[in-house]
């Protein structure tokens, strides 16, 4: 009596969305990224409920009033009083709507500008792509934050010509990522088999090879957030940038500086900010970096 045969049921293969979950988890630094990331934005999103006070209103009977824990310090100002009374973590909560808005914007602008250059000069190729990458090199020859000086300098201070100005030095790293990105692409026979097809040269540039090039995009987008946010807080502390009474970091620091030996709070607690916001979509940047790259899958 022979035995039935027995099937065995082969495993079904990991979708795309638990095979990027599971190596971006495996990276822990990501996940306390990815947590610190959503908490900015959720205090963000909801500063005029979370935070205390408005960012602008003034206690003259609490100028430079310590945190609650020090000596002289009370809970109706946990993190303390800046020089003219106004409520430190308030002004914490609603610079970070701000400070993200900047970084957020900087991105979506240099993504922008960056896919279109990097995609015509990926494609064009011959003198266009030469005068656009040297372009781009002229531009990663300067040191960042005084290019991106002289940009504001040029366009007058403020928060707009600030965005402007880092978006400007940003740019070129989009522009090269995507032009190695397309020249890679445009060897395969997926777009080889499009052009034999009969696709036009818009199908094969935004439909065929820009969502194969997306990968190390997301991964440079999350880092450039941190980045932006550096250079607009370095420009709002030169006085550049964000305008007082705006509650923006980099301002917040600027108006703390004569006060830094006898009220420490007042600088400390912006710097920590930016440290936490900062390193927070670092790590964010390269759990993504790990899971989208196949290379670096474990």
């Amino acid at each position: 009596m022979s035995a039935a045969p027995v099937a065995v049921a082969a495993a079904a293969p990991p979708g795309p969305l638990r095979e990027f979950w599971g190596g971006f988890s495996a990276n822990r630094g990501a996940l306390i990224g990815l947590v610190v990331v959503l908490a900015v934005l959720a205090l963000a999103a909801f500063a005029p409920w979370v935070a205390p006070y408005p960012p602008d209103l003034t206690n003259n009977a609490a100028f430079l009033r310590p945190p609650a824990w020090s000596a002289g310090g009370s809970w109706s100002y946990p993190l303390g009083t800046d020089a003219i009374g106004r409520d430190i973590l308030s002004r914490l909560i609603h610079g970070g709507r701000l400070s993200l808005t900047i970084g957020i914007a900087v991105v979506a602008i240099s993504i922008a500008c960056g896919v279109v250059l990097g995609m015509v000069a990926g494609f064009a190729r011959g003198a266009l792509e030469i005068a656009i990458m040297r372009l781009m090199d002229i531009i990663l020859t300067l040191p960042s934050l005084l290019l991106a000086i002289v940009i504001v300098a040029i366009l007058g201070p403020g928060l707009m010509n600030a965005m402007l100005a880092v978006s400007v030095v940003v740019l070129p790293h989009y522009v090269r990522i995507t032009r190695a990105a397309v020249i890679t692409e445009t060897a395969r026979d997926y777009v080889t088999a499009a052009r034999l097809s009969g696709a036009g040269l818009a199908r094969l540039m935004f439909v065929e090879v820009l969502p194969n090039c997306a990968a190390p995009l997301i991964v440079q987008a999350s880092l450039g957030v941190s980045t932006a946010i550096l250079d607009a807080a370095a420009l709002g502390f030169l006085g550049l940038g964000a305008q007082p009474p705006a509650p923006e970091w980099g301002t917040m620091l600027a108006d703390a500086r004569e006060f830094v030996l006898r009220a420490w709070w007042v600088v400390t607690f912006p710097g920590l900010m930016i440290l936490v916001t900062v390193l927070a979509f670092n790590l964010l940047g390269d759990g993504l970096r790990d899971a989208l790259d196949p290379k670096l899958k474990r």
